[in-house]
């Protein structure tokens, strides 16, 4: 090889040198570019994650929502906020008032022992019936089945005062009041399939409306907050008979002792 090739080739060498490596700075400048402009979408991404995890946790539930909502109140209350529920004709002054709250198992035993027999009384005209009902277990085990129970009563009562009772003793009953540590009154579904076996709400569009759609939602708040400012009431259920609170009875026959008692007699 002469000299002058030799330079040559050396010369082509040390370009094809050059061009390699300006190639490979332009391809490492390239992918710092990339790996830069995914770093900065995944902060952002990661940021804007949590900013949408504070915000939806910094959003009022639905109950909460609805405590501070428009109240619709039921037909046959009566009382600021419609949280007065008397029911019955009776010409006395005689006034039974329980206290309840919709998951409450002592609530769901008194009712399937003596709750006929309260009933029938207050068919008989022996006194009237009151009712208010909380929602405090829901705050002590966990949910929202007291809460979403109470609403669906308040559109039971806007049927009527009949649906209304025939509807507690339902949810009330063996076959339907759940274990005080599950959730099933929260399911809308399970309240109307409960309903479907009172003869007034079965397959009663207005009334299964009214409970999917939370129409009384505010109501039942307002009730709860009434039943939650009374404060003789320390548990549920709590009777009263003629605004005396009388001890729970466990039988018929230790209801119709309280009762003439309290003076309320046939």
């Amino acid at each position: 090889m002469s000299k002058r090739n030799s330079q040559a080739a050396k010369s082509a060498a040390r370009e094809r040198l050059r061009i390699e490596r300006e190639r490979e700075a332009k391809r490492a400048k390239v992918r710092r570019q990339i790996i830069v402009a995914c770093s900065v979408v995944g902060v952002l991404a990661v940021a804007g994650g949590i900013g949408y995890a504070v915000v939806q946790t910094n959003q009022p539930s639905k109950w909460e929502e609805a405590a501070d909502a428009k109240v619709v109140a039921p037909a046959n209350t009566s009382g600021k906020n419609g949280t007065t529920v008397l029911i019955g004709d009776s010409k006395s002054d005689n006034v039974v008032h329980l206290y309840e709250d919709p998951r409450c198992p002592a609530c769901a035993s008194f009712e399937q022992t003596v709750g006929e027999t309260v009933n029938k009384g207050m068919e008989d005209g022996d006194y009237k019936l009151s009712f208010t009902l909380g929602t405090f277990l829901d705050g002590n085990l966990g949910g929202e089945g007291s809460k979403n129970a109470l609403s669906a009563l308040g559109a039971a009562l806007n049927v009527s005062p009949e649906a209304f009772l025939d509807y507690k003793t339902a949810l009330y009953s063996a076959k339907y009041h759940p274990q005080e540590s599950t959730d099933e009154f929260s399911k809308d579904s399970y309240l109307i399939e409960v309903a479907n076996t009172v003869d007034a709400l079965k397959n009663n569009k207005k009334f299964q409306d009214a409970v999917e759609q939370g129409t009384y939602d505010a109501w039942a708040m307002k009730m709860s907050k009434t039943f939650d400012d009374t404060k003789d009431v320390k548990s549920t259920p709590t009777i009263k008979i003629n605004d005396k609170v009388i001890e729970n009875p466990s039988t018929v026959a230790e209801w119709e002792t309280a009762l003439k008692g309290a003076g309320v007699t046939k």
